[in-house]
């Protein structure tokens, strides 16, 4: 593991307590920041804390209902001096079917978690990265919110969102000292698989030229980069992270 400075940052993680925000949150810490786990979890926050050990803080939080973020970011920095890094990593996938036959209760459900959820969260942050000019904040997006997944309408217009988002805040606040940045995993393995059909993780497979799904570990190496101050040039960018899938 290459050696990142976080040393004295404070993160905030959402969906922490399990996957890729569960993994970010270990290599923060073993780069020398304390985070803030936000989960709607509270079981799965209770054992992430206790796994994770000290400099761990949690708040249970819904991402999708704004008042339940503003509540949280409230908490979050009446206990701390600062909030230096927001990692928006919560997201749902929603069912695996052809846009004609897509629910549309569970269409509009992801895009509240992952569209609304995400800009709630950078609403509620953004401002306590201001009063300090300083901040540096990663959305997960998706490799299918540039090329599109079939039997996946709803996610995919979701990330596609996501990485617009990313460009449209990060040049607003381009001539401060915050950075906004996204990246865009093709599959890593993490309990998600668990919302998708076998036939739809063996689409994405067959679509990685290298051959495999990614890892927690891979994912969390690059956000955790972008995250430092040695990040100090890249705003509203999108990095890949597809094993070949997508290039550009």
């Amino acid at each position: 593991m290459n050696q990142l400075d976080l040393k004295g940052r404070h993160a905030v993680i959402t969906g922490g307590a399990v996957g890729l925000g569960y993994g970010i949150a270990q290599r923060m810490l073993a780069s020398g920041a304390t985070v803030t786990l936000w989960d709607r979890n509270a079981e799965a926050l209770a054992q992430a804390k206790a796994a994770l050990g000290t400099g761990v803080d949690t708040v249970q939080v819904d991402v999708a209902a704004h008042a339940s973020v503003a509540q949280a970011a409230r908490e979050t920095g009446a206990a701390h001096a600062a909030v230096d890094i927001l990692v928006n990593s919560a997201g749902i996938t929603g069912p695996n079917v052809k846009l004609w036959d897509y629910p549309p209760e569970a269409w509009e459900q992801v895009q509240q978690v992952n569209v609304n959820g995400l800009f709630f969260c950078c609403r509620e942050i953004v401002p306590l990265m201001r009063a300090k000019n300083y901040g540096r904040i990663v959305n997960i997006a998706s490799v299918a919110g540039k090329d599109g997944n079939p039997n996946a309408s709803a996610y995919s217009a979701s990330k596609a969102a996501v990485i617009g988002l990313t460009k449209s805040l990060g040049k607003e606040l381009a001539d401060t000292g915050i950075r906004v940045n996204c990246i865009t995993p093709a599959a890593v393995k993490t309990p998600i698989f668990d919302q998708m059909t076998p036939e739809h993780i063996a689409f994405m497979l067959s679509k990685i030229p290298m051959g495999r799904f990614g890892t927690v570990e891979e994912v969390a190496a690059m956000v955790g980069w972008l995250c430092t101050e040695d990040c100090s040039f890249t705003t509203g960018a999108v990095f890949d992270l597809s094993g070949g899938r997508s290039t550009y």
